[in-house]
């Protein structure tokens, strides 16, 4: 599991995925919280990162980031798998996440995770001089699902 040390290395890993990535003190801040915990897939350098939040039975998973390089390779399915299966081993018992609507390929590994559309947050991404696009909600039900 990540610690907030590793904020730095987070938000490398995420400015490569992410058009706005979130600062090293961002990482910082919310891995200091509560419920707050993630994990980072590495061979010599960070690849890819999740992280997420624990809260009463619910598991929210705020961000996934897979560098360029690393991805088509498994690993956001690597650490959606092991954020899962800490959540289980927590007693949460439904997992939700953001995602954009037109991200397909990660839409399509969350479906393949057993994660069901549960409605649409109109606007929620800020794309800078693209503009805002909507993001799909999915939920995943922990006790019914094998990923």
């Amino acid at each position: 599991m990540v610690t907030p040390d590793e904020a730095d290395d987070l938000a490398a890993v995420h400015a490569q995925a992410f058009a706005k990535p979130w600062d090293a003190e961002a990482f910082a801040e919310l891995l200091a919280g509560p419920g707050v915990f993630g994990f980072v897939a590495a061979k010599d350098a960070p690849q890819g990162l999740i992280l997420c939040r624990a809260a009463a039975d619910e598991l929210e998973i705020l961000t996934v980031a897979v560098a360029p390089d690393a991805r088509r390779r498994g690993v956001a399915k690597a650490l959606m798998t092991a954020a899962i299966a800490a959540a289980r081993a927590a007693g949460s018992s439904q997992a939700f996440l953001e995602v954009a609507v037109d991200n397909m390929e990660a839409v399509g590994l969350y479906a393949g995770l057993g994660f069901r559309r549960s409605g649409v947050r109109r606007a929620y991404y800020d794309r800078g001089p693209d503009g805002q696009i909507d993001a799909l909600v999915m939920r995943l039900d922990l006790a019914a699902s094998n990923a």
